[in-house]
């Protein structure tokens, strides 16, 4: 199977931007950080093996709501090959989240290259999904293979015993209520996975294991984050006008967080450390000291938070990337819309992920990368990128055509409600724009081969953060001209999975989106009512439970 993505196997090697650890150091006020030169440990080539999660059964019931749960598995493989820090991270996938089920089917899969011959390790942590609390853990599972070669016979639909250590015991103690009262049959859960050798690996360096596919996209929502950021989103003009009062609506919808796994590998040279810009910034990512801690356990939230998993996130596979892959890409980002711009981070696994961001977002959020990045010491890239129309829709734009476009232009385009959904029309402009990494600027042609080949059909142009500085300034006052005329005031709000939204919240709202104030009571108001849904829930379960023990006697 082929490792390689379109990009060049034999990349120039770009100049090494850190600096020195020697005594030239003290004379260099660079800070350490940016492009790290460290080459992949070689290796012989090892094999694609393809992972499939099936199903789960008998899991704990983790909701007391529901008596059920949210399981999703969050899978961990480790090879054994040596890697260039020991800040790498190992490769990991999350499968999508099965909703109230304790038998859950999952039957996703994973294809990862580079597996050695010497074998593997598959954690497997199966988790309830609580997008108002942290995930409860429900079981371990591990995954063992002494060796793998092209006759390895591998694992077919195997049932592996589900490990109770570190799990969540207010899980358990609900099944053990539920075993009690007839509900479910006994305590212990099992997990059923497959892994076969699709061939091996053609890469010339087996030095790292690295996602092939499938190709897939999340796209996450938070409400409170969009409520701070006040960002729009397209919606027809029927939808905007309220039936009770005939006066415009409110609108509401919530901030988006996008990822995207992008077919590996990432070229080799794209490897890139934090900058130790100020002093408190490695104790953050390393969480050494009081401080550190402190910072990096309030970025792992705000990750989670972006990131956050719940019944509103939408989840879709393609085995490789091809157009429609593209176009979906095109859909996240509302094509050429608005005017907006996006942060990305590009992880060591192909990991693309990327969210419309501005100034604000960031002295929220510390540093925009470090939270999209969740943390990580290396990433293969990160910066801004935004989205234009192309008027050379038969070869590749030129700068010049580009620059001298007008911004009247792109905003007339933008106010098509159906827009063109050929990727040939339109333009990614990406940069390095990052001061958390500083992506050496020598490496945009690499990262530009990178996404030509998982976005077919979309032009893609690259701009040098301070090389184009000038430029890159002019393109992007353009964008955040045209979100200005383009915009218009937002109000969201966030209520649990079974409220929904009373007459007093849409005045509240209409109130607070003409420039007044809530009224005093709204707060009360809120809680109040979600407390009595909490609380009626969990008596109808309460009552569920006694009439099914009256009933089994």
């Amino acid at each position: 199977m082929e490792g390689a993505t379109g990009a060049d196997s034999h990349p120039p090697k770009p100049l090494d931007t850190r600096s020195d650890t020697s005594a030239s150091k003290k004379k260099d006020k660079t800070p350490e950080g940016g492009y790290d030169a460290t080459p992949i440990p070689r290796a012989p080539p090892g094999y694609t093996v393809k992972f499939t999660f099936h199903h789960a059964n008998n899991l704990p019931l983790a909701d007391i709501n529901t008596l059920s749960a949210d399981p999703f598995i969050l899978a961990d493989l480790q090879t054994g090959l040596p890697t260039r820090h020991k800040e790498d991270p190992p490769l990991t996938l999350r499968t999508r989240t099965v909703r109230q089920n304790t038998n859950p089917v999952w039957n996703q899969e994973w294809i990862v290259a580079n597996v050695p011959a010497h074998g593997f390790r598959l954690k497997c942590r199966i988790y309830d999904e609580d997008p108002a609390d942290h995930d409860d853990r429900l079981g371990n599972v591990h995954v063992v293979a002494t060796s793998v070669s092209e006759e390895w016979p591998g694992i077919h639909n195997e049932t592996y015993s589900i490990k109770k250590r570190m799990v969540s015991k207010r899980a358990y103690a609900l099944r053990a209520v539920a075993v009690c009262f007839r509900k479910a049959e006994h305590m212990h859960g099992t997990l059923t996975v497959s892994a076969e050798v699709l061939g091996k690996t053609q890469d010339e360096n087996g030095g790292r294991a690295y996602t092939i596919g499938p190709q897939f996209w999340i796209r996450h929502y938070s409400p409170l984050l969009g409520r701070l950021l006040g960002q729009k989103e397209p919606s027809s003009d029927e939808d905007n006008v309220s039936l009770r009062t005939g006066k415009a609506r409110t609108e509401r919808y919530n901030f988006q967080s996008n990822q995207m796994q992008l077919r590996g590998p990432i070229p080799e040279h794209m490897y890139h450390r934090f900058v130790e810009f100020k002093p408190f910034v490695k104790s953050m990512f390393t969480a050494k000291g009081v401080r550190g801690f402190i910072l990096s356990k309030a970025l792992h939230h705000q990750h989670a938070r972006v990131y956050n998993f719940d019944q509103t996130t939408e989840y879709q596979e393609f085995s490789k990337p091809c157009l429609e892959f593209t176009q979906k890409f095109l859909e996240l980002v509302h094509f050429d819309h608005g005017g907006r711009i996006f942060t990305y981070v590009l992880t060591l696994d192909a990991l693309f992920r990327f969210t419309e961001t501005g100034k604000e977002f960031g002295i929220d959020m510390l540093s925009k990368h470090t939270m999209h990045s969740d943390v990580a010491a290396y990433v293969a890239f990160s910066g801004e990128f935004f989205i234009r129309r192309s008027h050379h829709n038969s070869s590749a734009p030129s700068d010049e055509g580009r620059n001298n476009q007008s911004s009247e232009a792109d905003g007339d385009q933008s106010k098509e409600k159906t827009p063109i959904k050929d990727p040939s029309h339109y333009e990614l402009i990406i940069d390095n724009d990052s001061g958390t990494y500083r992506p050496n600027a020598k490496l945009l042609p690499q990262l530009k081969a990178f996404f030509q080949a998982n976005f077919p059909g979309l032009h893609i142009r690259t701009l040098d953060s301070q090389g184009d500085a000038e430029k890159m300034k002019k393109m992007k006052d353009e964008q955040r001209e045209r979100k200005k005329r383009e915009g218009n005031q937002v109000v969201y709000t966030q209520v649990s999975r079974s409220s929904s939204v009373s007459s007093s919240d849409e005045e509240d709202l209409d109130r607070l989106a003409s420039g007044g104030e809530l009224s005093e009571n709204h707060l009360r108001h809120v809680m109040q009512r979600e407390a009595a849904t909490k609380a009626n829930a969990a008596k109808d379960n309460f009552k569920g439970m006694g009439s099914m023990g009256h009933r089994s006697e």
